[in-house]
């Protein structure tokens, strides 16, 4: 299967990836995790495994669009225009739904802060990144 920059992804690749992004471990490190090319790594090892020859590259690029179109589509449905759509919103739904953008949560004190599942999203985070 060839893999260059420009080949489009197929439905089978897509479902693929959308797969493996939907598995709790994935998700947990993918959210809000800067430095992210060895998951993006990971990932296209598993695609491999499951027939799809993608390089971490193709990867982060087809995550990249995919939740960038999402965002699109889930906005303007949120402001009424109930038209817009895409071909995997369903799933990127069920997999984007509860991630918090920018959750606050009050404090007795009156002062806000970031909750604890924004917070503690990456165990093998440490000093060195």
């Amino acid at each position: 299967m060839e893999s260059g920059a420009g080949k489009h992804w197929t439905e089978e690749e897509v479902k693929a990836l959308l797969s493996v992004w939907s598995e709790k471990n994935i998700k947990k490190q993918l959210h809000g995790t800067l430095r992210n090319k060895g998951i993006f790594i990971y990932i296209a090892k598993r695609l491999q495994e499951l027939g799809v020859c993608r390089d971490w590259k193709q990867c982060r690029a087809k995550y990249k669009n995919l939740k960038y179109e999402y965002r699109t589509v889930k906005y303007a449905q949120n402001s009424g225009d109930v038209t817009k759509t895409m071909k995997f919103f369903h799933d990127l739904d069920a997999i984007l739904r509860y991630e918090p953008v920018t959750q606050l949560a009050a404090e007795e004190n009156g002062r806000c802060s970031a909750t604890e599942t924004q917070l503690n999203t990456n165990p093998t985070t440490d000093s060195t990144q």
